[in-house]
């Protein structure tokens, strides 16, 4: 099952599409919007953008947008997206880089139909003419996760993540494994709750994926029953309490930006009351979280 859930998700990673946001532009819409060197608060801020600018997006990467700005190294800057209107350019209303921006990267914008004059060098960004059409865009801030999970040992659950601006996040884990034995008779299926705390490394981020490595320990309430080999036999509970430490990754596609897809390899210790069925202490995992908030 293991194996086949990674096939999935590499077959997502390699056919996954960019996002592109062609003739779109944002309106901002507040008293200033902060222009950030990379799709993420966790970026520098580099420049500010007044009320009623218009920002010429050349990517849409669902919370943010990819907007050129000569005062950024690479010439390009994000900004994000509750802070402006996305709509359609129009023939009428070419979108047009802000005053602080370069004449040579105005001179990119696409020339107006020949029935229309332009509008003069001088006249402010506000004065442009208004779309009537918007395209709407959910920003996703991955604060709050729900989802689902499967490892090895035929694990599988219910898992829910949660990260603070620090980095700093929490994990929660309602799973269910079953352990046979070559030694032992029966089988051992475990009910456990697996709280635990993680710390995200940093965040990398480009245009088509977002890659947030981090590493975590957890404490498994574990409740274990052995059940008999044959029809009808009796029932051994035990309950038990064991760790887990862990590391890994959650990758985020632009064409899915709520959808984080998490792979984490670690080291358990569970308690082993029933001989003959020791857990193997490397574990692997694969979880999704649906982003809510």
């Amino acid at each position: 099952m293991t194996r086949r859930a990674a096939a999935i998700v590499l077959g997502v990673a390699l056919n996954v599409m960019p996002v592109h946001a062609q003739d779109t532009v944002l309106t901002v819409n507040v008293s200033s919007a902060d222009v950030y060197k990379g799709p993420s608060n966790v970026y520098p801020v580099i420049g500010h953008v007044p009320r009623g600018a218009v920002l010429h997006v050349s990517r849409n990467l669902g919370s943010w947008v990819k907007v050129a700005w000569p005062g950024a190294p690479d010439g390009v800057g994000y900004v994000h997206v509750t802070t402006g209107r996305l709509s359609p350019t129009t023939g009428a209303a070419p979108a047009a880089p802000v005053a602080s921006m370069s004449s040579q990267s105005a001179s990119t914008a696409p020339p107006p139909p020949t029935k229309v004059a332009p509008p003069p060098s001088h006249a402010p960004v506000t004065d442009r003419v208004p779309v009537h059409r918007q395209i709407t865009a959910m920003p996703e801030s991955h604060l709050l996760g729900v989802g689902g999970l499967i490892g090895s040992m035929s694990t599988f659950g219910a898992t829910a993540r949660a990260w603070r601006a620090n980095r700093l996040g929490i994990q929660v884990g309602f799973t269910r494994d079953a352990l046979v034995s070559d030694v032992a008779p029966g089988r051992v299926t475990s009910m456990q709750i697996e709280p635990a705390v993680i710390y995200s490394l940093f965040d990398r981020v480009s245009d088509y994926i977002w890659i947030r490595p981090y590493v975590g320990s957890a404490v498994s309430f574990r409740h274990q029953t052995l059940s008999a080999a044959v029809p009808g036999g009796t029932e051994t509970p035990e309950n038990g309490t064991g760790f887990r430490l862990f590391a890994g990754s959650e990758l985020t596609f632009a064409s899915a930006p709520r959808l984080g897809v998490s792979v984490d390899l670690g080291y358990r210790r569970f308690p082993t009351p029933f001989p003959g069925f020791e857990p193997d202490p490397i574990s692997l995992s694969i979880a999704g979280h649906w982003y809510i908030k």
